[in-house]
């Protein structure tokens, strides 16, 4: 079988970049177990609950789904255990003193798999307040407008 190259998306947390303002991004990898890897083949797994911490001077994602793999006997892994995320000691260093600031968190944005092995892109996080959420999506909706009234007048003069 040829090596895997490239970058295969499995799971996105869409509603993250909604939910919180984005100040860093970092890619870890995972410790996995061989029916995590094969359920993640599948492309299945879910990042909504998601959170990483600081946990004996290891970090840890917790509440990410990876379902039963479903070929998988006895040995098959609990869908919502924490695993182990491999960054390197200074970023983990760093990633402490951020997140001991209060209001930042860390969150799962994207897993996937880069050259066959599974990745998980983590953001350190602010959680956006209600009226925040209402800005972003009012600037959302007026870029959008304007791009089809652009668009629109670009069609008419053509004509």
């Amino acid at each position: 079988m040829a090596k895997e190259t490239g970058r295969k998306l499995i799971a996105q947390h869409k509603k993250a970049r909604h939910d919180y303002v984005i100040l860093d991004t970092y890619e870890c990898g995972l410790v996995l177990t061989g029916t995590e890897v094969k359920s993640l083949r599948q492309g299945r797994a879910s990042l909504v609950d998601g959170f990483a911490q600081l946990d004996g001077g290891e970090m840890w994602l917790h509440n990410v789904h990876i379902p039963e793999y479903s070929q998988g006997t006895w040995t098959n892994h609990s869908a919502r255990r924490k695993r182990k995320l491999l960054l390197h000691r200074a970023e983990i260093d760093k990633l402490t003193g951020k997140v001991q600031e209060t209001g930042l968190t860390l969150v799962p944005l994207a897993l996937y798999f880069k050259d066959g092995r599974a990745k998980v892109e983590l953001a350190l996080a602010r959680g956006k307040r209600e009226y925040d959420k209402r800005q972003t999506l009012r600037e959302k909706q007026d870029r959008r407008e304007a791009e089809r009234a652009i668009s629109a007048a670009r069609r008419r003069a053509r004509r």
